[in-house]
């Protein structure tokens, strides 16, 4: 079985490469191939295929961000979607199934594969943002659609899409277990998770998180936290601007936890390379800047802190975005320093408030295993092929 996953984004990526391991494990013989849309990020399961180049806005071009893609169009959008096109359509008959990960502008581009396509739909729910009319012509031409959320499987059903719930993003986390997250956060109470996303601006966030984290552990003497550090960004500068910032940074040479951050000989923040799901079994907050990792964290239980830091107000719907769809789970608070580091002491201190985020979070994800039923499908399609 030939199987080509197309996805356009960093987080879809990571969703993908979710599947491919399920489907791995039903059929270890299949061929598994990865065209990212957006980014350069490898995968742990498929084999990276066809053009691929770093956009300035990470993917982030959806409901009406000129500016981004303005800067994607300067740094050649519109010549990468062609070759990409071009590849697609010089690879038909080379695929059984086609896989889309992210928004129908994915499943566009499999139609070029002229091949059975399935639609996983990871950003849209009728909570926030249904699939509108023009949507849905492409997704009843999907051989199988799924989407996040039972009522917007319902509401595309009624109109004539073929569609199933199954959130593989709460799968993420489930995976198995990685003795080195207990060092990650090992003499932490409590352990914090910092998680400044996947694109270029991880940087920066990465830095005002720090920052927040280090001022909370003045008033918790044991607090410390796990900066997550996500594939395809360069962990060397995230240590170079700590240190910039007055951390004392201490390289380890594990692959792991590459480094150390502490103040005043004490240890604060240690950096993680590892999966998300050991560290999110160990850390009792997220202050998450990201897309995807975030709402892994609300899937399993963990409450999410994010911050209001852009300062172009045409980018905070992404956040609100991410509000409607995680609802309690998530707390936003401002993004001025003073405010954060108030907010986040207030949430700790607060052991209610953490609890009914962390369940508010398990219900508005709801139950593991879409991954697996979003691979079987795709083992019934590719063997009929």
């Amino acid at each position: 079985m030939r199987v080509l996953f197309v996805t356009n984004g960093h987080g879809e990526a990571a969703i993908a490469d979710r599947i491919a391991y399920e489907l791995r494990a039903i059929s270890p013989d299949a061929r598994l191939d990865h065209l990212a849309l957006v980014g350069d990020v490898a995968s742990e399961t498929m084999h990276e295929v066809g053009p691929r180049q770093i956009m300035p806005s990470g993917g982030l071009i959806a409901m009406g961000n000129l500016r981004n893609i303005a800067k994607d169009l300067r740094a050649g959008l519109v010549g990468l979607t062609l070759s990409q096109r071009a590849f697609l359509r010089a690879a038909r008959g080379s695929y059984d199934v086609a896989l889309a990960v992210g928004d129908v502008y994915a499943l566009v581009m499999t139609f070029a594969l002229r091949t059975r396509s399935v639609f996983v739909g990871t950003a849209k729910s009728v909570f926030v943002a249904p699939y509108g009319p023009f949507e849905r012509l492409f997704l009843r031409r999907a051989s199988a659609c799924f989407v996040r959320d039972e009522p917007t499987a319902r509401a595309l059903r009624e109109n004539g899409v073929k569609a199933e719930s199954a959130n593989a993003i709460v799968d993420l986390f489930a995976m198995p277990d990685d003795p080195a997250a207990a060092h990650a956060v090992q003499g932490f109470t409590p352990a914090l998770a910092l998680f400044p996303g996947s694109r270029e601006k991880a940087y920066d966030d990465a830095a005002f998180l720090l920052e927040v984290a280090r001022e909370v552990a003045r008033s918790w003497p044991t607090l410390g936290a796990a900066l997550s550090i996500a594939r395809g960004l360069d962990g060397e500068r995230f240590a170079l601007e700590a240190e910039r910032a007055g951390w004392q940074v201490r390289a380890t040479g594990d692959d792991a936890i590459p480094f150390v951050l502490s103040e005043n000989g004490r240890e604060i923040v240690r950096a993680w390379r590892g999966g998300l799901g050991p560290l999110l079994a160990r850390v009792a907050l997220v202050l998450g800047q990201a897309g995807t990792a975030n709402e892994a964290a609300a899937a399993a239980g963990v409450p999410i802190v994010a911050f209001e830091r852009d300062g172009d107000g045409n980018a905070s719907w992404y956040r609100r975005r991410q509000r409607g769809l995680l609802r309690d789970a998530l707390a936003v608070l401002p993004g001025n320093f003073a405010d954060a580091v108030r907010g986040v002491g207030s949430i700790l201190e607060d052991s209610a408030q953490r609890r009914h985020m962390s369940e508010a979070g398990r219900a508005r994800m709801g139950e593991a295993g879409g991954a697996q039923q979003i691979a079987r499908r795709v083992v019934s399609l590719g063997v009929g092929a």
